[in-house]
């Protein structure tokens, strides 16, 4: 069958799924932005299994996902840990700590049958990468994005060498000594977490829009998230673009500050994704739904202020994120302290799991990671951007799932969200792409 004709086929599984949706959850959901939890299991700690008709059960129990030891993590991490899962018939879910984005892409393309993963905590470009053939094996690998899962939590960071620059968003200083560097032939290095990548992402944007030609004045190089303080402090690189907790942690060791935390670029950004391969979920629509419904449940708990305590001690584990609680639970609460002075306090713009849509995948913003793409030479200029979003962008499983658990009053009306505007003034309408492009003065397209 082809890929298409299972396009066709799986949106009528799900559009005749989407009705008995609700019989999957049997106890009562809050549709506030608190979820009422299952009591404790004895087993777990966390959400009893609630009883599922046996035929709306998923048709597996199991599914192998990886994650990075990053912050945003925490859905998954949560949904395991805290028993939502199993509560919505997967209990045997196995959460797969992987050593970079580079070996989450080959796991996935390996798939858990050849030992590798079935879905993952991913960076939300990569699912579209892999699908247009960004790949070890340079074969396409149909992916599926069922939820974004968070917005937020990233940060650029630099050595502690220009910490007299007080650079912000305002890159303006660092320009200059950028400059003199290129002049000696020498060149800043800026680390990022994998190429395409969110960070690259945000990382590119960051020094074009501060007149840095990341093509020709920086070298990007590339760094697991786990590893980039350590890099910092063997004095690797010059900057880092990486998710928290690894800012938090590069200033309370005092190994260099933050320029920034990644929305004041762009505010309630899109950041991770929870993907899946294409063909697991074909095969496995129920258990695909499950897996979301869990997701989402998880996302809302990781976002209650009551819960943030409990969130960081379960991250801080040597098995997840391996970082001490007090590396993230501030910033978590959206406390930044840059380590240059700069602080903000009860900030709008920490990370978000479930508030402000958080989770609902936007095909408006995997329009403008495309567009990004196209515009750093990562995909030709003529590529069908739309009509990879619309096959990737799942988010009809999404909206179903958001339905099952009691939270149809959280679907947003659009799959857009509309025009986005970036720190720098410049403006991304979803209905436009092609104008955002030929307006952007540094690229390769």
């Amino acid at each position: 069958m082809s890929y298409l004709s299972r396009l066709s086929r799986r949106k009528f599984l799900f559009t005749a799924g989407a009705t008995t949706a609700t019989a999957l959850v049997m106890h009562g959901c809050s549709s506030s932005n608190t979820t009422a939890e299952a009591p404790a299991s004895p087993a777990t700690g966390g959400a009893s299994p609630a009883a599922v008709a046996s035929g709306d059960a998923p048709e597996v129990t199991t599914a192998k996902l990886g994650f990075i030891a990053l912050t945003d993590a925490a859905p998954l991490i949560v949904a395991k840990e805290k028993g939502f899962f199993a509560k919505h018939g997967m209990p045997d879910v196995e959460v797969a700590k992987q050593t970079s984005w580079a070996t989450t892409r080959d796991n996935l393309e390996l798939g858990a049958a050849g030992g590798g993963i079935d879905g993952a905590h991913i960076l939300s470009p990569m699912p579209y990468l892999l699908a247009a053939g960004k790949t070890k094996s340079n074969q396409p690998l149909p992916m599926y994005i069922l939820a974004r899962l968070n917005t937020n939590g990233q940060g650029i960071s630099l050595a502690n060498d220009f910490k007299s620059l007080n650079i912000t968003t305002d890159a303006t200083a660092l320009k200059g000594e950028i400059d003199k560097r290129k002049a000696g032939n020498q060149k800043f290095k800026a680390a990022v977490t994998f190429p395409g990548g969110t960070h690259d992402l945000w990382m590119r944007y960051w020094l074009a829009g501060n007149g840095i030609n990341p093509m020709t004045d920086v070298d990007i190089v590339v760094i697991p998230p786990p590893q980039m303080v350590a890099n910092m402090e063997t004095k690797t690189m010059d900057a880092f673009c990486v998710g928290e907790p690894w800012n938090g942690r590069l200033v309370s060791k005092g190994s260099g500050f933050n320029a920034l935390t990644t929305g004041e670029l762009w505010k309630d950004h899109p950041e991770k994704a929870f993907a899946m391969r294409a063909d697991w979920v074909d095969q496995h629509p129920k258990a695909a739904q499950a897996l979301t419904q869990a997701v989402l449940e998880a996302q809302i708990w990781a976002d209650d202020p009551a819960n943030k305590q409990e969130l960081c001690e379960i991250l801080s584990q040597d098995k997840y994120v391996k970082a001490p609680v007090a590396d993230i639970l501030e910033r978590i609460k959206g406390n930044f302290d840059f380590g240059n002075g700069r602080k903000l306090e009860n900030s709008p713009l920490m990370m978000k799991f479930w508030a402000d849509s958080a989770s609902y995948p936007f095909k408006s913003h995997d329009l403008w990671f495309l567009t990004e793409e196209i515009r750093w030479g990562n995909l030709p200029v003529n590529f069908d951007t739309k009509g990879l979003v619309d096959k990737v962008n799942r988010e009809d499983i999404w909206r179903a799932a958001a339905k099952a658990i009691g939270q149809e009053a959280a679907i947003p009306a659009s799959t857009s969200r509309g025009v986005e505007t970036f720190f720098d003034g410049v403006t991304f309408d979803p209905e436009k792409p092609e104008e955002y492009l030929k307006s952007l003065k540094i690229k390769k397209a």
